[in-house]
C-alpha cells in the first residue's frame, strides 16, 4: 500500500513526525485472532459509493458466524444490503468497499477494507487493508434481542426534526469515506451523548478526538470530502439513518476547546437522507 497523502498532511498538521503511521503500514492477511473476531459478530457496516458517486454507510446484521474468513484475504459475508438500501446494486459487479466490525460488548473492532462483490444474497470481500483499532470511544453494548422493521423508506434532501432528534441522543455512528487510489473505510466515531451537534436540516458537526494517529478518515477528506454518515439506534425502535454529504475539517483550537478533549472539530453538509427499515438488532447497556 503506497504512502496516503492526505493522511500525511493530517499528521504533520496534527503535530506527528514518525513516519510509518497510516494505512501504508497495514496488513493484508487475515490472522487467527481476526477470523475468531468475525467469527462472533452480529453486525458489519459496509461503506461504498452508489451509481451517482455519492458515498454511503449501511448495516448488514446476522446470527454468530454470517461473516467468516476464508483463505488468508476473503471474507463472506451471508447478507446483502435491503432493496431500500442505496448500496443494494452497488455490488453485482467487483467494487471498492470498506467495512467494519464492531463488537460492543467487548469495545473492540475491526476494519477491512478492500473490494466486494455480491455472489446471490451473499457478499465476498477481498481484504487489502485488515487492522484493528483501539477501544476508545465505544459505548459497552449487548445483543438483547433481533428486530425485523417494516416501516416504508423515506428518502429526503434534509433531516426531519425526528431525525435531528435520534442524531441529537447519539453516542455513536459511523463514517464512509474514500480517497481515489486509496480505497474506501468505514471506521467509528463515538463520544458522550450529544455529541453530534444538528445546527439546521442540512449540517452537522461533531469534534474530533485524539486517537491512534492513523487519520485514515480525516487524510480521506482532505483528498476527498464526499462521506456517508449511519446512525444506528440501538433500542431497534426505529430504522438505521443514513446520510451523504460533504465534510470539511476545522482546525481552530479555539472551537475545539469548548469540547473537552477534543483536537478539531468536523462539519458535514446534508446531502441527502434514506431512512430504511430490515433487520435489525436491539441492543441494552452492559457496565464496561
Amino acid at each position: 500500500m503506497r504512502t496516503h497523502p492526505g493522511e500525511v498532511y493530517v499528521q504533520r498538521r496534527a503535530g506527528y513526525t514518525r513516519t510509518g503511521l497510516g494505512s501504508a503500514g497495514v496488513g493484508v492477511r487475515l490472522p487467527e485472532v481476526a477470523r475468531q473476531f468475525l467469527a462472533r459478530q452480529r453486525m458489519l457496516v459496509i461503506g461504498g459509493h452508489d451509481a451517482e458517486g455519492s458515498l454511503w454507510a449501511s448495516p448488514l446484521y446476522g446470527p454468530p458466524g454470517f461473516v467468516r474468513a476464508e483463505g488468508e484475504r476473503t471474507v463472506i459475508v451471508e447478507a446483502a444490503a435491503d432493496p431500500d438500501d442505496p448500496l443494494h446494486a452497488r455490488f453485482a459487479d467487483e467494487a471498492t468497499i470498506g467495512a467494519i466490525a464492531l463488537e460492543p460488548a467487548t469495545r473492540r473492532r475491526m476494519r477491512v477494507n478492500g473490494t466486494g462483490h455480491r455472489q446471490g444474497d451473499r457478499l465476498v470481500i477481498t481484504a487489502d487493508q485488515v487492522f484493528a483499532n483501539c477501544p476508545r470511544h465505544i459505548t459497552a453494548r449487548e445483543v438483547e434481542r433481533e428486530v425485523v422493521a417494516t416501516a416504508p423508506a423515506v428518502r429526503a434532501d434534509r433531516l426531519s426534526a425526528d431525525q435531528l432528534r435520534l442524531i441529537a441522543e447519539a453516542d455513536t455512528f459511523f463514517i464512509a469515506t474514500a480517497a481515489d487510489g486509496h480505497g474506501v473505510d468505514v471506521s467509528h466515531r463515538g463520544g458522550e451523548t450529544g455529541f453530534v451537534t444538528g445546527h439546521d436540516a442540512t449540517t452537522l458537526s461533531w469534534p474530533d478526538y485524539g486517537g491512534n494517529a492513523m487519520f485514515m478518515t480525516l487524510g480521506n477528506l482532505h483528498l476527498q470530502p464526499r462521506c456517508g454518515l449511519l446512525f444506528v439506534d440501538w433500542t431497534g425502535t426505529r430504522p438505521a439513518l443514513r446520510l451523504t454529504g460533504r465534510a470539511t475539517v476545522d482546525w481552530d483550537p479555539d472551537r475545539a476547546a469548548a469540547h473537552p478533549g477534543a483536537a478539531r472539530m468536523i462539519d458535514f453538509a446534508v446531502e441527502q437522507v434514506v431512512e430504511a427499515s430490515g433487520p435489525a438488532l436491539a441492543w441494552r447497556p452492559v457496565d464496561d
